[in-house]
């Protein structure tokens, strides 16, 4: 039986909100190292990368003792360490030097990062794609006519929420939070009052990264495949994301990754999957054109 329109949107919201958890959790880094350091962490893509694959081998030395959901959240868990401390890494190695550099020689460095990551894992894995088997029913869930949501979805969504929540929580009621908005706003102020800058922005890259490995970890789950380029195009759509909710914005990042999301599983459905891409950065040139602070952007004021 055919599924009329609304059945058919219905099933692209489903589909998009799954798509834009993704974009949202690595937008969230993005925008947290944005607006801090006005670094456009290129690199941040690839960290999602060696999330999956991380979470991957972890769960093949899990699972012998612990299968299933306890197998897969320690598995994700696992990722989201060893990508906090990569993170953590990379900026202590190759963006802390070039903090007082022009801005553009951070942007060069991030893209040579990339690079390396990328590169680091597709020697490791001689290109191939490795293929991730959790033991998980993801087609058990519920059906409401011809629309479908499994028990997976619901889950990656909950996980999703709930961590953006924690996010929006831990920046507006902690110190630490408290710290991040005020270094965002004048880093030179907040050094002569104390504050440990370098701790901040190296707490901002941790809980970036960590959140771009849950990410990896839960497309690893989903997706059921990893590969090396996997970092690349979903950096560039948390990119977008980040871009329509307004860069440096965290809000601005999770309605601007959910909103991508939506936009693109419904426009791939009308109009092929084969535009997907090209769907997606037509929204970000547009946004860009008609509103480059973004959605719930802010129009910065340069200090003389």
């Amino acid at each position: 039986m055919p599924l009329s329109l609304w059945e058919i949107l219905l099933q692209q919201v489903i589909n998009g909100l799954i798509l834009g958890s993704f974009y949202a959790l690595v937008a969230l880094g993005y925008s947290m190292v944005y607006g801090i350091i006005k670094l456009l962490n290129f690199a941040h893509g690839d960290i999602y990368m060696v999330g999956a694959f991380i979470c991957l081998t972890a769960f093949g030395v899990i699972s012998s003792v612990i299968g299933g959901v306890p197998g897969v959240m320690l598995s994700i868990l696992a990722a989201m360490i060893f990508c906090a401390a990569l993170g953590f890494f990379i900026q202590r190695i190759a963006y802390k030097p070039l903090f007082d550099a022009p801005r553009l020689s951070l942007l060069i460095t991030a893209i040579g990062v990339s690079l390396v990551v990328s590169n680091a894992v597709m020697v490791q894995t001689n290109s191939r794609f490795l293929f991730f088997t959790s033991g998980l029913d993801n087609a058990a869930g519920f059906r409401f006519g011809e629309i479908r949501i499994t028990y997976v979805q619901i889950v990656l969504v909950l996980i999703t929420a709930f961590l953006m929540v924690g996010l929006h929580r831990f920046i507006s009621r902690t110190m630490w939070g408290k710290a991040m908005r005020a270094i965002s706003s004048d880093m030179d102020t907040c050094r002569l009052m104390g504050i440990n800058v370098n701790a901040v922005i190296g707490l901002t890259f941790i809980i970036g990264s960590a959140l771009a490995a849950v990410a990896g970890g839960m497309a690893c789950v989903y997706y059921g495949n990893v590969h090396f380029s996997m970092g690349y195009i979903i950096g560039m759509k948390a990119f977008t994301s980040a871009v329509i909710g307004g860069i440096g914005s965290i809000p601005g990042a999770m309605l601007g990754g959910l909103l991508l999301g939506l936009l693109e599983a419904i426009g791939t459905h009308f109009f092929g999957s084969a535009w997907k891409d090209v769907f997606a950065f037509v929204i970000l040139i547009v946004m860009l054109i008609f509103k480059p602070t973004g959605l719930l952007g802010k129009t910065e004021i340069e200090r003389m």
